[in-house]
């Protein structure tokens, strides 16, 4: 098989010495995020304050990521994390009498139900979808959504399995109903093309350190214009105020858009890096990369069952899973058997998430699938 981005891979350092295939827990590092790590860190060196830097960087990310998934930047708030996104959203919700439903699957990311059980306004009122082997039906969410349900969290692709939902025929089910489709997208951005107004997704969260090639620290929060007034966010700050009320501690005024979200300063190095590293994605192309993982994970599922390996999604259902979920009998040790060997793969449960990327060739899934086989 072809590499179409070869030249890419001197990016990477850690692809001198190490099987990367962990992108479903944490991207390599390229060159010019390490640049953009060393620049935050030497601006404070050499001037001792770099607020201007930084939030210019922080805007540049903003519309980098909105660039990304086809928003507006006043669309997009910049947290520190996925959770507090998801909070945010969760204690913004307005309470309906008759319209106060909220679903999600057991297969979602638990923070998910963390989040939504700790509402009191919502607890009773959520419907919980149970899975078949990761898998949710689009059946089985029309089931479950009724015209008392408000919001639908779904993920574009499942932490565990890969399994990937289609996010338009899930905005249908839910617009039919009048509930708010928000979809976890952290398993996706970055390696599956999207345009949140095409798909009509009404709110997206999406974190940095995986696919998106950043670190820790950085997340992003789409709110599509069409909804930001419902939303009167409680748990909130000085950023998410209009810039004239800011310093009022007696008269807050929520800022405009998705802004109104956000609340103390973010980690300004995971800003750094996550503007480098989206700057890298636009640059190569989302939907390019995705023609190649196609072929790539379609080889993965092959080769890996011609080995003699368990798949966990089997092929023929539906989308290509976002990556290989490999079935096996202690997961931990086996991801840390294969790291001695300087291949990095990641544990979920019973299985071992094979998760490559753009910059990852056939051969490295060849020796990776031979190491799992013989092991």
């Amino acid at each position: 098989m072809k590499h179409p981005f070869q030249s890419y891979r001197q990016l990477f350092p850690v692809l001198s010495s190490h099987i990367h295939l962990g992108s479903c827990s944490q991207g390599a590092i390229s060159r010019p995020v390490s640049a953009a790590i060393e620049e935050y860190h030497r601006s404070l060196l050499q001037h001792g304050h770099n607020g201007d830097l930084s939030m210019a960087r922080l805007e540049e990310a903003r519309g980098h990521f909105a660039k990304l998934i086809g928003a507006q930047p006043d669309e997009i708030a910049v947290l520190s994390s996925a959770s507090e996104a998801i909070a945010g959203v969760a204690t913004a919700l307005p309470y309906v009498s008759g319209k106060e439903g909220i679903v999600y699957a057991d297969s979602d990311f638990p923070t998910v139900g963390h989040i939504w059980q700790a509402q009191d306004r919502f607890r009773e009122h959520i419907r919980c979808i149970p899975s078949t082997h990761g898998k949710v039906t689009l059946q089985q969410y029309k089931e479950h959504i009724t015209e008392n349900t408000a919001l639908v969290m779904v993920s574009h692709v499942n932490y565990i399995n890969g399994f990937q939902q289609d996010l338009k025929s899930m905005a249908n089910v839910a617009h039919q109903n009048q509930a708010l489709l928000f979809v976890d997208a952290y398993q996706s951005a970055g390696i599956i093309p999207m345009d949140v107004k095409a798909m009509d997704v009404d709110i997206l969260v999406a974190g940095a350190r995986k696919y998106m090639l950043g670190i820790p620290g950085v997340a992003f929060l789409y709110v599509s214009n069409d909804w930001i007034d419902r939303f009167k966010p409680r748990l909130t700050g000085w950023l998410g105020q209009e810039a004239a009320s800011r310093f009022d501690i007696a008269h807050p005024v929520l800022a405009a858009g998705a802004r109104r979200f956000e609340t103390g300063l973010p980690s300004f190095i995971s800003i750094f890096a996550a503007n480098a590293a989206l700057k890298l994605l636009l640059e190569i192309g989302v939907t390019d990369i995705q023609a190649y993982m196609s072929e790539l994970l379609e080889f993965s599922m092959e080769y890996g069952r011609r080995k003699g390996l368990s798949i966990r999604l089997p092929s023929g259902e539906g989308a290509l899973p976002g990556f290989v979920a490999v079935e096996v009998a202690d997961a931990p040790a086996i991801e840390s058997r294969l790291r001695s060997q300087n291949i990095i793969v990641s544990a979920r449960k019973d299985v071992v998430r094979v998760a490559p990327h753009f910059y990852n060739t056939a051969g490295e899934i060849r020796r990776t699938m031979d190491e799992l086989a013989a092991i």
